[in-house]
């Protein structure tokens, strides 16, 4: 066997220890998720951004309020709830305020402020509801960042105190005697590095796009709440 086959990439990982074959596979399992949970929210983060920006478009155009609820209310029906996340926001508060309101009509009574603060509660709730979903996995891709260099540090770590540990049955050590263990050790290392970084590069991407989306979720909360004092008097 030439020194090109023994130190080619499957070779060394073959005939590395079994806790260094371990945390290899751990860490390409780990890979493997991380670019899933990526490309899932790449894709959601695209879906949320073009949806919210097709709502306000609506929105703005100076269209009944009414009539926007109940496109968006039908819209929810159909789509099975995937709307956008803007539009479940407005409806959630749409439909606060219209029950407050037909409360009090009821009675005789009329009172603005408990139904700008219904309103604005169920659009807070709401708000919540679609940051979390927007933020989940994030937290995942975090910790494969941060942990994954470790544990590949730790296999090689663990590799290199192996490859040491059969010098000790060798005569005369040389470099070509160490160099396959330390070799096998150090591909833990590259592993771990090939999961975290490109999850570190998403978590900061992602984060900076829901944080964007999140801005302009909170700005449309208190347009609105606006208009609806003004509807409510």
């Amino acid at each position: 066997m030439t020194v090109t086959q023994d130190l080619s990439f499957i070779a060394l990982i073959s005939n590395a220890s079994l806790l260094v074959q371990l945390v290899m596979a751990l860490l390409l399992l780990v890979s493997v998720m991380s670019w899933t949970y990526i490309f899932r929210k790449m894709f959601a983060i695209k879906s949320a951004r073009s949806q919210t920006e097709e709502f306000e478009r609506a929105f703005w155009s100076g269209g009944n309020l009414n009539t926007l609820y109940e496109d968006a209310t039908s819209n929810r029906r159909k789509s099975g709830g995937n709307s956008g996340a803007l539009e479940r926001i407005f409806e959630s508060g749409m439909s606060e305020f219209q029950k407050i309101k037909a409360s009090l009509a009821s009675r005789n009574t009329s009172d603005a402020a408990s139904m700008i603060d219904g309103a604005r509660r169920a659009m807070r709730a709401a708000y919540q509801r679609e940051m979390d979903a927007l933020e989940s996995h994030l937290a995942f891709l975090a910790s494969v960042g941060s942990v994954s260099p470790y544990v590949g540090l730790f296999g090689t770590v663990w590799g290199i105190m192996n490859a040491f540990r059969g010098l000790a049955n060798v005569q005369q050590a040389t470099l070509a005697s160490v160099a396959p263990g330390i070799a096998e050790a150090l591909i833990a290392t590259a592993i771990g590095l090939f999961a975290a970084i490109p999850a570190v590069v998403a978590y900061n991407r992602y984060s900076h796009d829901i944080d964007r989306l999140s801005i302009r979720f909170e700005s449309f909360i208190e347009e609105f709440s606006n208009i609806l004092q003004r509807q409510a008097r």
